[in-house]
């Protein structure tokens, strides 16, 4: 009798980096994709590209790379689920590539638990599906820095150069100034460290900011007469940067409300947010473990952008919104990755590992849980925010707006979109008319201005008609014709 010897195959590892981007997607399926209409933010990025709606005022501080994302889905559909789905599996997939990056030098298990500890937060769940740009700069920024250190040391190949400029390029084009602040501690690194003097990575960071930057700075000059003018109207819109601390406004807002202007809410469920005051604590431990484990380029290097990248949201700007770090938070979760790891090493008697790994992992389900709760409440007041929207646009047409037609006032960007109108507004950040030339439009077409209830029509409409808009908190001010 014959017998054949078995031939052992190496056991395949579990995929865990994809395994969580699988999970990524499944709960912005299941939690916010049905149950989220369109935001303020959103109406203006799509607008610019949607073939069957006027374009809202786009400010000097926007960039327009989440309208082209979202641009081929437009040219296809207008229905809203189907671009959120659509949103969806693509973060999802840009989550996987843009943490696949740092295996190589991470390991896939600590690559994994970094994508996972972002992925659970409920901002980066809320927004995964939304056209909005600061997910992804969030992961561009860690792709950027995950390509940096794989092309800065030689012999660098031509796939991280091409990776880190391409990275550096998309983070820009999502947000100018976020693209600023990743460039510079890149091009830093490359100055201060003698073993990353090498012109390939800054070359290619430079590169990769000016191809990203490049339509910003054109329309600039285009719409503002420059750069210069176009930074300076920038910060107006932002409400004058300058020195000030904002982390007191951040962490008030860090459960909600999604857009704190100005903010002077007071901190709700502060048990919530011990994670965000542990932050510093823990990125300093990252440090530590960095100098005695010599592995500084991998947790320093993120620590440092994630640190840049937080300068204009802590120090410069008077107002915040949950969405502004996180790419702050995308690129801490590196190092936090390592530190659990390391810590976990550390424990040598076996018993006691398994029981700080049982404790590790509890911790970690309750922090999951928390940052549900805190989705669930947020995704409501989102739905019910965009259903006034639609409430709104459908009085509207029933007094008789339909497009061409114009919306000015409040709200007038979401509610003018949903309703097909064109927006404008003669005051505020987002002014973009002088009375006199909005009175010109309205003598050619249907017309209405929003203000909220009781608070008197606005100058240019005191002899229009009001007309009490139910449930929206709004009336609209119609000419008389």
């Amino acid at each position: 009798m014959t017998v054949e010897s078995a031939v052992m195959r190496p056991r395949r590892r579990m995929p865990w980096p994809a395994l969580v981007a699988l999970a990524y997607a499944a709960a912005q399926l299941a939690l916010v994709v049905p149950h989220l209409g369109l935001g303020w933010d959103e109406t203006v990025y799509l607008s610019q590209v949607d073939p069957h709606r006027p374009a809202a005022y786009f400010s000097a501080p926007r960039s327009r790379g989440i309208s082209l994302v979202a641009a081929p889905v437009l040219a296809v559909t207008d229905s809203t689920t189907v671009l959120r789905v659509v949103l969806a599996l693509l973060s999802a997939a840009a989550l996987y590539a843009a943490y696949r990056v740092w295996q190589p030098l991470l390991g896939p298990g600590r690559t994994a638990l970094a994508a996972l500890l972002f992925a659970g937060l409920w901002t980066t769940l809320l927004y995964g599906p939304q056209a909005m740009p600061n997910l992804w700069v969030a992961l561009s920024a860690v792709a950027a820095v995950g390509w940096f250190l794989r092309a800065a040391h030689p012999p660098a190949g031509r796939r991280a150069l091409l990776g880190l400029g391409a990275m550096v390029a998309a983070a820009t084009c999502f947000r100018f100034s976020d693209g600023i602040w990743l460039a510079l501690p890149l091009l830093a690194a490359c100055v201060l460290v003698p073993a990353w003097r090498r012109p390939a990575p800054a070359l290619a960071v430079a590169g990769g900011f000016a191809a990203g930057g490049a339509e910003w700075i054109a329309e600039a000059y285009v719409r503002w007469g420059g750069v210069g003018a176009r930074l300076h109207l920038s910060s107006t819109t932002e409400g004058g940067m300058g020195a000030r601390w904002a982390g007191g406004m951040a962490w008030r807002s860090l459960n909600g409300p999604l857009l704190c202007r100005p903010c002077h809410v007071p901190l709700t469920h502060p048990e919530l947010t011990l994670w965000w005051l542990a932050l510093p604590a823990l990125a300093l431990a990252a440090c530590v473990v960095a100098w005695r484990t010599r592995r500084d380029a991998v947790i320093l290097l993120p620590i440092a952008c994630a640190t840049a990248l937080s300068i204009p949201y802590l120090l410069l700007i008077d107002y915040s919104a949950p969405r502004f770090l996180l790419p702050v938070y995308a690129l801490l979760s590196l190092p936090l990755a390592t530190l659990a790891a390391h810590s976990a090493q550390a424990i040598r008697p076996p018993r006691v590992r398994a029981l700080a790994a049982g404790l590790a992992a509890a911790l970690l389900a309750l922090h999951l849980s928390a940052q549900y709760e805190v989705l669930d409440r947020n995704t409501a007041a989102a739905r019910a925010t965009a259903a006034r929207y639609r409430a709104a646009a459908h009085d509207l047409r029933g007094l008789g707006l339909t497009p061409p037609c114009l919306v000015s006032g409040t709200h007038a960007p979401p509610i003018g979109y949903d309703a097909g109108c064109a927006s404008a507004n003669v005051r505020g950040n987002n002014r973009n008319i002088t009375a006199p030339a909005l009175l010109h439009r309205v003598a050619r077409e249907p017309a209405a201005a929003l203000v909220r209830i009781r608070s008197g029509p606005p100058r240019y409409a005191r002899t229009w008609t009001p007309h009490p808009l139910p449930h929206t908190g709004l009336t609209a001010y119609t000419p008389p014709h």
